[in-house]
């Protein structure tokens, strides 16, 4: 086959081409939802692409071989990964020797950077086309990344505006694409349209907790936050708490809420946390990709996160700068409050969730000015993510 033949095979364009096949990596649910937004944007131009690897729900919504559920690498820590070391190594051995069988056009990696670093850099050695989407964060953490990243990929979809010119200096190819949750979700959230359809009324007081998506997260958070809102509640009686939570974690949830006594007055959802934060006034929340989304909904939030002690000592040594939540981080500026680890006591994050209540009540101006900061790095976020990432990908696969 000429090269010229199989540069228009890649592309897939007519009936009579071959439509390229990709595997993929998501990790978690938040993994799980980019690359879905990311598959909608590749079936627009590639109407009968192939895709498998290791997905969720929303990636097997469109037509995704899921060989492996993203929830097996859902593990943060680095105690935690330790303990499922051995099935994580053993799934990445079968995946790349399987890649390596099937020989995708592509390889795309969706965050999950330890596991996908690694994968990646074994099938780019072996001559396949390998692309990381949502570049990992060595202006945050582990700076000595940058060599290994390199390694291991042809380019990067970097889903902040001042990756790209970073990565650039180390000798990584990169394109920004804006993030595809700014684009998902509304500029001006309907409120009253989210309470109506979780049952709540217009006038409630509602308390959105968050407590994460992965059950180390569960065990090292929900009791805290649980604790902290029944602190809350007795300072405001009518307030009205609601948690979304994935199916698989929610008789833990349960469990917290009951123990915390608030058995009787949590109202548990299945997923819909879009809803619940368009729904809420504000948040307590888990340090991660949740929290942008609560800024993108422009919600005040609490910030808060507790892992292994370990874990913790190891990641304080590799941490780059003052912030840790991801909307402080990219204003640059503590917006909202953070409050980890020692720090993150259920009378302490009652105690900020109380103030944020109490602006709302007597100082509404501090509301809107985070509103404000919100609606303007939604705006700095927006792009169509799909199709700029689409388009770098074909780019590639026609190099």
């Amino acid at each position: 086959m000429s090269g010229e033949t199989g540069t228009l095979q890649a592309r897939g364009v007519t009936g009579t081409e071959r439509a390229p096949w990709f595997g993929i990596v998501a990790g978690e649910t938040s993994g799980d939802l980019l690359a879905g937004l990311l598959l909608d944007g590749m079936r627009e131009r590639w109407p009968e692409l192939r895709a498998g690897g290791i997905g969720g729900p929303q990636m097997e919504a469109r037509g995704f071989e899921r060989w492996w559920a993203s929830e097996k690498l859902a593990v943060r820590g680095y105690v935690e990964v330790l303990r499922h070391y051995r099935e994580i190594v053993g799934i990445r051995k079968d995946l790349k020797q399987k890649l390596l069988l099937q020989r995708p056009d592509m390889f795309i990696g969706v965050d999950a950077p330890d596991f996908n670093l690694d994968l990646e850099a074994g099938l780019k050695a072996a001559g396949i086309k390998t692309v990381h989407f949502v570049s990992p964060s060595v202006w945050a953490w582990r700076a000595d990344r940058v060599a290994k990243i390199r390694r291991s990929v042809d380019h990067v979809l970097c889903i902040f505006p001042f990756e790209p010119e970073l990565l650039s200096r180390h000798g990584i190819d990169a394109t920004y694409v804006g993030h595809p949750l700014a684009s998902v979700i509304p500029m001006q959230p309907d409120k009253a349209a989210a309470r109506q359809a979780l049952g709540l009324r217009p006038d409630d007081l509602v308390l959105a907790v968050l407590p994460g998506s992965r059950r180390s997260e569960i065990q090292y958070l929900a009791s805290r936050f649980f604790e902290a809102s029944a602190l809350v509640r007795r300072a405001h009686r009518a307030i009205k708490i609601i948690v979304p939570a994935l199916p698989a974690l929610r008789e833990s949830i349960e469990e917290a809420a009951c123990n915390a006594g608030l058995q009787d007055v949590v109202q548990i959802v299945a997923g819909q946390s879009h809803a619940v934060l368009a729904a809420c006034d504000l948040t307590l929340i888990a340090s991660g990709t949740a929290t942008l989304e609560a800024a993108l909904f422009k919600r005040p939030m609490v910030i808060a996160y507790n892992m292994n002690w370990l874990s913790w000592q190891i990641m304080q040594r590799k941490k780059l700068q003052p912030w840790v939540g991801l909307p402080n981080i990219l204003c640059r500026d503590f917006v909202v409050p953070e409050l980890l680890q020692e720090a993150a006591t259920p009378q302490a994050l009652a105690h900020a969730v109380l103030q944020w209540i109490d602006a709302k009540i007597s100082e509404p101006e501090k509301i809107v000015a985070v509103e404000q900061r919100f609606t303007g790095l939604h705006e700095e976020l927006r792009r169509d993510t799909a199709k700029i990432a689409t388009d770098a990908i074909q780019k590639i696969l026609e190099s």
